[in-house]
């Protein structure tokens, strides 16, 4: 399973980036995509989630309203419309998926959860 994410950039605060997931082997079966962030020195967190097969969405408090995942099937691709970003949201954004509908192993949000990873892509906010 091979995830590919682009999109990512440098933007001015209250700008706007759509980060993509290109999933490989990508079925419409129970599967689960997360998109999570790391800063430089902290911790990776859970951003947001997409059920694939029923399109149930998660969202970490920090980010909810700004912040929207989607998925298009006919692309196998997974996409986070960042909005109204913040010199916090600067950070390596990485997609990952695990294969349930986001409830069977618990929350979305936890990235021990998820065993296939992409590169990241680098957003930065200033």
């Amino acid at each position: 399973v091979q995830l590919v994410e682009s999109g990512g950039g440098s933007v001015q605060a209250g700008g706007s980036l759509r980060l993509s997931c290109a999933v490989s082997r990508y079925t419409y079966s129970s599967s689960c995509v997360g998109w999570f962030r790391q800063a430089p020195g902290k911790e990776r967190e859970g951003v947001a989630a997409v059920s694939t097969g029923g399109g149930r969405t998660y969202y970490v408090d920090s980010v909810k309203g700004r912040f929207t995942i989607s998925q298009d099937n006919a692309e196998n691709a997974v996409y986070l419309q960042l909005n109204s970003l913040e010199p916090e949201d600067t950070a390596m954004y990485y997609c990952a998926r695990r294969f349930d509908d986001c409830r069977g192993l618990g929350t979305p949000l936890r990235k021990n959860s998820y065993k296939y990873w992409g590169q990241g892509t680098q957003v930065t906010v200033s």
